[in-house]
């Protein structure tokens, strides 16, 4: 339920992947900045992640008239507490797809976003898109153009950490006899780049010679994850069932992070751990973590061997 009075809310709809969730992060920021106050809808996994923020996430239902059974309720309660809530825009879809807006129309929301995938006859007013730009970027620029307004993005994400977090990531460490100074790897790649997997190919390689040398080796596999994570790197210390709050306090505790292209790789960067971010075929311009703490080795089709990372992650740690 919405509380606080003479709040103006405002209905976000959050992308499905955790990289880009991470990505639109201050972007949401810049809204709550300028006196919206943030009702975002999204996975169920987005409700750790931005727990720290203190933004409410309702879990989007995956079948469509509960979808918009939740947002009208959403929206009879915003217009409880703001009674001009309908007479403005009043919701935001960071996602591309035609059914976050469709959603959003069918709910009675004056939506924004940008004008792709042929929807822009659903939205309240429908804003061009840049398909150039840095994913972090895309996400500003809507935000801006919401607000009417032009500003440049952060240099630095700086996601928070509550102290519950970080005490609850130190008892994992401590129960499994990890010390300060492990690295933390992230080998997992879901998805493609022009239709070429993501993934390090020689990570399995690299992760052994890493452990052999006496390295503390950390690994948080995600719930799709668990079973590759112990059958293909059993010399790594895992600790599984992480929720992401947790997981990004786990990430900045580490000395190094060694990550492919994946989310927890943005994690990595918006806590401002020292990420190492081995790449292939992914674009920089659009996908590369955002922020001052990152190192990117990227050769592609031919990749950087494990030796050449090994040596890299070395330097680094001494």
């Amino acid at each position: 339920m919405i509380e606080t009075v003479g709040a103006r809310p405002l209905i976000v709809r959050l992308r499905n992947f955790v990289g880009d969730a991470v990505l639109g992060l201050p972007a949401l920021r810049l809204l709550e900045q300028h006196g919206y106050q943030l009702h975002l809808v999204g996975k169920g996994w987005a409700r750790e992640l931005f727990e720290s923020e203190g933004w409410p996430v309702l879990v989007r239902p995956k079948k469509l008239r509960d979808r918009v059974k939740q947002l009208r309720a959403l929206r009879a309660e915003a217009c409880r507490i703001d009674p001009g809530f309908d007479k403005r825009p009043n919701a935001l879809a960071f996602p591309g797809a035609i059914s976050a807006a469709l959603d959003m129309r069918l709910a009675g929301l004056r939506a924004e976003a940008y004008a792709c995938d042929g929807r822009s006859w659903l939205l309240t007013r429908a804003h061009p898109m840049d398909m150039k730009v840095h994913a972090l970027r895309s996400y500003w620029d809507l935000s801006c153009a919401f607000l009417g307004i032009k500003e440049a993005p952060p240099a630095s994400i700086d996601f928070k950490i509550s102290p519950a977090q970080y005490a609850q990531a130190d008892a994992m460490l401590q129960q499994r006899g990890i010390k300060p100074g492990y690295v933390l790897v992230c080998p997992f790649a879901n998805g493609t780049t022009a239709l070429v997997d993501k993934t390090w190919p020689q990570f399995m390689s690299f992760v052994e010679r890493l452990s052999a040398s006496g390295q503390q080796v950390v690994i948080c596999p995600g719930p799709n994850e668990v079973e590759g994570a112990r059958s293909m790197y059993p010399t790594a210390l895992r600790l599984e069932g992480v929720g992401l709050g947790v997981y990004n306090a786990l990430l900045a505790r580490a000395k190094l992070v060694v990550a492919n292209d994946t989310g927890p790789a943005h994690m990595a960067a918006a806590v401002g751990a020292p990420l190492l971010s081995v790449l292939g075929p992914t674009p920089l311009e659009q996908w590369a973590p955002w922020g001052p703490n990152v190192e990117i080795m990227q050769r592609y089709p031919v990749w950087y061997t494990a030796d050449e990372v090994l040596a890299r992650v070395q330097q680094r740690l001494s």
